[in-house]
């Protein structure tokens, strides 16, 4: 393993901002989906990946568990919300240049249906609604492979040109 990749893999954030945003955000995500580019930490943990990618729209995969599982029996809105970000926020990621980066800035959820291990694997979409010069707005879907929407809500993010280096 290199150097870069030893970090990488350790959790580096720096080096892992680096890598996202020495290419534009399409460019990246793309490598990411193809494998080219490894899946971010949280991703593996929280049975999150990324299925389908192009500029402005995103569709990311994943499946609920009882690892998930609130003290009611369903699973946690915050692995919902989880998914939710990451669909927005890569819909905003896919729009940017190289050396751009962005941060949510808020975002709004509904819940609509509740999830268990049972609704199996889930869908989520992310959309570009605005893209502005410093500010950026996504929305996004959840639904299960009934066809069934599961959540929806909607994102703002704060976009940055880092320095040159």
């Amino acid at each position: 393993m290199n150097d870069t990749s030893a970090q990488r893999h350790r959790g580096d954030g720096g080096v892992a901002r680096d890598l996202a945003t020495a290419v534009s955000g399409l460019e990246f995500l793309t490598a990411l989906r193809e494998g080219v580019q490894p899946p971010a930490p949280f991703a593996r943990v929280t049975e999150i990946w990324l299925a389908e990618v192009e500029a402005g729209r995103v569709v990311f995969e994943a499946l609920p568990s009882a690892r998930f599982y609130n003290p009611l029996g369903t699973v946690h809105g915050g692995w919902i919300s989880t998914l939710l970000d990451s669909a927005m926020g890569c819909a905003v990621h896919s729009t940017l240049q190289a050396r751009q980066t962005y941060a949510t800035v808020d975002m709004t959820v509904s819940f609509v249906r509740p999830v268990s291990e049972r609704t199996g694997k889930l869908r989520c979409e992310g959309k570009i609604i605005h893209t502005g010069a410093r500010v950026a707005t996504a929305e996004g879907r959840v639904w299960d492979r009934a066809g069934n929407v599961i959540a929806h809500g909607s994102e703002t993010c704060l976009l940055l040109t880092l320095p040159a280096a």
